[in-house]
């Protein structure tokens, strides 16, 4: 199975570009900083807490501090994707500012812009979303939002939507629905992070906007502690759900993966997609997580390609970057089916 996964043509749709950072690459960024013994990713089989999990964050922020930095891990986590036979690629990513460093939030999106056209030789289609921590206030979500639209009038073909993510203990989401329905109205696609941790009240109101797709969404169903009216709304506008073994796991948001939602949302046929959430900080890939879901819910070789192919249909690229993505599947499919003697 683990050679068929590396072979299966993938497709991403939840990457956090800091949290994507290979240890290779912090290696590289270290080299020009003068100070770090720190860890900042989780060894293969640890857990920490959801709190240590964005401690690690904070940690890499300060080595992406300048526009060079930003423009390097992009280029990097791109390649490394590609490498993965990822096909298709969403990144996301916070806008920051960092004075003492001179760079702005739009130098930080344009350096992330700038290294997504540079890697326009690779077999691989890369789109961005500008995401909003929500633990930086609604004013900055204003700014945010801003941005997004300068960008989708001058880069329409690569920023394709918004993300609300950051700590889901701090804050309440419901304060940037307003941002997100200028931004929906803008024609920008919303990706949210959703009950990660128990929040009925905000969690209703998000789904009103509705987002076009959930990431998470880990206490969503009646199993889990969500409830009903949650799943009905889920189930009945088919909002395709983000899904991030490795990630719950470590962050231990799941007690175990046979707990975990991608179980109960599969089983129900509804739309769903594996990814990394942060390749780097857990330690894994997109191949480990098909392989890792393969042997969690005993999965076949065919239904890993359905779920890959079919992830196709919800990415928030244009109707005619999708019948590319099919028709490059429909070649990869040919040449498994060849390479493993079996019928996908």
């Amino acid at each position: 199975m683990e050679e068929f996964c590396k072979s299966l043509p993938k497709v991403e749709l939840h990457a956090h570009i800091n949290g994507s950072v290979s240890e290779a690459t912090i290696q590289k960024l270290l080299a020009k900083k003068k100070n770090s013994d720190q860890q900042f990713s989780f060894k293969k089989g640890s857990t920490g807490t959801l709190k240590e999990c964005f401690e690690k964050f904070r940690l890499i922020h300060q080595l992406t501090d300048n526009t060079e930095s930003v423009y390097q891990v992009t280029c990097d986590v791109i390649h490394e994707f590609h490498d993965d036979n990822v096909k298709y690629l969403e990144l996301r990513s916070t806008p920051r500012a960092v004075q003492d460093t001179g760079m702005s939030r739009e130098s930080y999106v344009e350096s992330v812009l700038r290294a997504i056209q540079d890697c326009g030789d690779l077999d691989i289609i890369v789109r961005f979303l500008l995401a909003i921590d929500r633990r930086n206030g609604v004013k900055v979500g204003w700014e945010t939002l801003r941005l997004a639209q300068k960008f989708q009038k001058s880069h329409g073909d690569l920023v394709v939507g918004m993300d609300l993510s950051g700590d889901p203990s701090v804050g309440d989401a419901r304060d940037y629905l307003p941002v997100f329905r200028e931004a929906q109205k803008s024609g920008l696609k919303l990706a949210l992070h959703l009950c990660e941790i128990p929040a009925p009240e905000e969690t209703m109101e998000m789904l009103t906007l509705p987002p076009d797709r959930i990431g998470h969404g880990t206490f969503l169903h009646t199993e889990a502690g969500g409830n009903q009216q949650f799943e009905n709304t889920v189930l009945k506008n088919r909002t395709p759900l983000e899904l991030c073994l490795t990630s719950n796991l470590i962050g231990q948001t799941v007690p175990n993966l046979d707990n975990h939602q991608f179980k109960f949302w599969y089983e129900k046929e509804h739309p769903c997609v594996i990814c990394t959430d942060d390749k780097g900080v857990f330690s894994t890939s997109m191949s480990e997580e098909y392989q890792l879901a393969a042997s969690t819910f005993d999965l076949k070789q065919r239904d890993l390609w359905n779920l890959s192919e079919q992830s196709i249909n919800y990415t928030f690229c244009e109707e005619n970057v999708k019948e590319k993505l099919r028709d490059q599947f429909k070649v990869y499919k040919s040449k498994m089916e060849e390479q493993f003697n079996i019928k996908l």
